[in-house]
C-alpha cells in the first residue's frame, strides 16, 4: 500500500500543470541542500582540526560531546518554525476504504524526508568514524552514530507532534522562548550547562556503548505517541480545511502552505511580469557583491563586525529592504479587489512574511560563498539573516500599514519617486539602527561575538513571536486599511 501511495503521489507530480516551473525550482533546491549538506561533511571530517584551532585550551572529546545536544536543541526550535506537516498527501484518501493504519504509515514515512534528518548525519558521522570510533572502538563509534540519528529522529517526530498538538499560538510560543531564556539565564550564571549534561551523558556513553540505545527508546517512543494522535484525529477539522485548499498555480512547492503560498505565489508572478517591481528586485543584486567591499582582511582579523554588518543586512535582508519599503502600494491597482474578497487579513500579513522568509533564506545561502573568506563572516551573515526574518520583517510591515502611495507597475523604477512617502523614507531608519543599537554596547563592553550572539537572539525572539506580531500587524492594518485604500485610489 504505501508504493500504491507513492506511486500516486509520482503520478501527480507529472500531471501536476505547474510541472516544468516545479522541476527548475526541485532542481535548485536539490542543488542548495547539496550545497549545504557537502558544508556539514566538510565541518565533520574537519571538525577535529577545527576544535584546536578555536578552542585551543579545550579537550576535543568534551566539546564535541557538548555540542550534540546544543544542536539538536537548536534543531528543534528551527523545526518549529519550518518543517512543515505532510496531512495533505491523505486528504484524498479519506473518504477510502483504507484503514487508518495504512495511512498513519505513509504520513510517517513521508516525514522522514526532510534535509533535517541528514544533516546531523553529515555532520556527527564522520567525526565518530574517525575519532570515536579509533579512542573508543568501532562498536562505541557506532552507537554514537545511533544515538545521534535517533536524536533526529527523534526530533523529527516530537516537532510534527508539537505542531499538532497546537498552531503555535503566542502564548505557546511565548512560554517555550521563556524556557529558552531561563537555560540561557542559568548557564550565564554557571548554575546550569546543556553543554555539560551533553559531555556527561555522552561520555557515559563512549565508555558503556550500550545506553545509546536509551536514545533509541526515546525516538520510538515519540514515534508511537505521534503515530496514535494521528490515529485518534485523523479525521479532524484542521484535515478538512486543508482540503479545501487549491494549489498554487506555477509554484507548486508554495502548496503545503495553503492559501498563505498561493497570495506568496501570486506576489511572485507580480514581482516577475511588472516592470517597476522587477527592476526593483533586480536591482537588489547588486548588494550581494557588497561582500567584496566590506568584507576586508583586516576587519575580519580584528573583528570589526560592526563594519562587516553594515553589508550583510543589506546581502540577506534584500527584498525584505528593497522591495518592503513600498508595501502594500505594489497590490495598489487591486487593492479595492482583495478587500472586497473572502481574502483573510491574517492571511494576507503572513504571505508576505513568507514571501520575505523565503528570499531572505535563498540570498542567505547563496552569500554564505563568503564563508570560504573566514568562517566569521558566516557568524554576521547569520546573525544579520535571522534579524532579517525576525525583526526587520515585522517593521517594514508595521510602516507599510501607514504608506498611502499607490506604485504604477508598468513604469520603470530609475528617477522614478512614484510611491516614495514619508512611511518608506522613515522605515529604513530603525531597520538599520536597531543591529548596531544592540551590537556596538555589547561588543564595546564585553565582546564582539557577543555583539553578534545578541542579534541573533533578537531576531529569534522577533521570529518565535511570529503570531504575536501577525496579529498586532492585521489590527494595525484594519485601523487604516480606508485610509490605504482612498490613498491606493489617487494613483499620484
Amino acid at each position: 500500500m504505501l508504493l500504491t501511495f507513492l506511486s500516486h503521489q509520482w503520478t501527480s507530480f507529472w500531471r501536476s500543470r505547474g510541472k516544468g516551473s516545479h522541476i527548475a525550482i526541485q532542481i535548485i533546491m536539490a542543488i542548495l541542500i547539496l550545497y549545504v549538506l557537502a558544508s556539514a561533511f566538510f565541518i565533520g571530517v574537519a571538525m577535529d582540526v577545527f576544535i584546536p584551532q578555536f578552542l585551543p585550551n579545550k579537550d576535543v572529546l568534551m566539546v564535541f560531546n557538548g555540542f550534540i545536544l546544543y544542536y539538536f536543541v537548536v534543531d528543534f526550535l528551527i523545526r518549529l518554525q519550518l518543517q512543515e506537516l505532510p496531512t495533505l498527501a491523505v486528504v484524498p484518501y479519506l473518504h477510502l476504504n483504507i484503514r487508518k493504519n495504512k495511512l498513519v504509515s505513509f504520513l510517517n514515512l513521508q516525514a522522514l524526508f526532510s534535509p533535517f534528518n541528514l544533516i546531523p548525519i553529515f555532520i556527527f558521522f564522520p567525526f565518530c568514524a574517525i575519532r570515536i570510533s579509533a579512542t573508543f572502538g568501532s562498536f562505541a563509534g557506532a552507537m554514537f552514530m545511533v544515538s545521534i540519528f535517533s536524536l533526529a529522529l527523534f526530533n523529527n517526530y516530537l516537532a510534527l507532534y508539537v505542531k499538532r498538538l497546537s498552531t503555535v499560538s503566542v502564548w505557546f510560543v511565548f512560554a517555550g522562548l521563556l524556557l529558552l531564556l531561563s537555560f540561557a539565564t542559568l548557564e550565564y550564571y554557571e548554575l546550569f550547562s546543556i553543554a555539560e549534561v551533553s559531555n556527561k551523558v555522552f561520555s557515559q556513553v563512549a565508555l558503556q556503548p550500550l545506553l545509546g540505545f536509551i536514545f533509541s527508546l526515546l525516538a520510538l517512543t515519540i514515534f508511537l505517541v505521534n503515530s496514535n494522535y494521528l490515529k485518534k484525529n485523523l479525521y479532524m477539522e484542521e484535515l478538512r480545511v486543508e482540503e479545501k485548499r487549491k494549489s498554487a498555480t506555477d509554484y507548486p512547492f508554495l502548496d503545503r502552505f495553503g492559501e498563505v503560498g498561493i497570495l506568496a505565489a501570486l506576489e511572485i508572478k507580480l514581482i516577475l511580469r511588472n516592470k517597476r517591481s522587477k527592476a526593483t528586485v533586480l536591482k537588489g543584486l547588486i548588494f550581494i557583491f557588497y561582500g567584496f567591499l566590506f568584507y576586508r582582511t583586516e576587519l575580519i582579523e580584528k573583528d570589526k563586525f560592526g563594519m562587516m554588518l553594515f553589508a550583510a543586512l543589506f546581502m540577506t535582508g534584500n527584498l525584505v529592504l528593497l522591495y518592503g519599503q513600498f508595501m502594500f502600494g505594489w497590490q495598489g491597482a487591486e487593492f479595492d479587489g482583495l478587500m472586497a474578497n473572502r481574502t483573510n487579513v491574517k492571511t494576507f500579513i503572513k504571505s508576505k512574511f513568507l514571501l520575505f522568509t523565503i528570499s531572505s533564506t535563498i540570498f542567505t545561502i547563496v552569500v554564505s560563498l563568503y564563508g570560504l573568506m573566514s568562517w566569521k563572516i558566516l557568524l554576521v551573515q547569520f546573525a544579520a539573516y535571522f534579524y532579517s526574518i525576525g525583526v526587520a520583517a515585522v517593521i517594514v510591515l508595521y510602516f507599510a500599514t501607514r504608506n498611502y502611495k499607490f506604485i504604477d507597475l508598468s513604469k520603470g523604477s530609475s528617477f522614478n519617486w512614484q510611491g516614495v512617502g514619508a512611511a518608506s523614507m522613515l522605515m529604513s531608519l530603525p531597520v538599520m539602527l536597531i543591529p548596531f543599537l544592540i551590537y556596538l554596547p555589547l561588543a564595546h563592553y564585553s565582546n564582539p561575538y557577543l555583539g553578534l550572539a545578541g542579534i541573533t537572539v533578537f531576531g529569534l525572539a522577533g521570529l518565535f513571536t511570529r503570531s504575536f506580531w501577525v496579529d498586532f500587524l492585521v489590527k494595525e492594518f484594519n485601523k487604516r486599511k480606508y485610509k490605504i485604500a482612498e490613498g491606493f485610489r489617487e494613483h499620484s
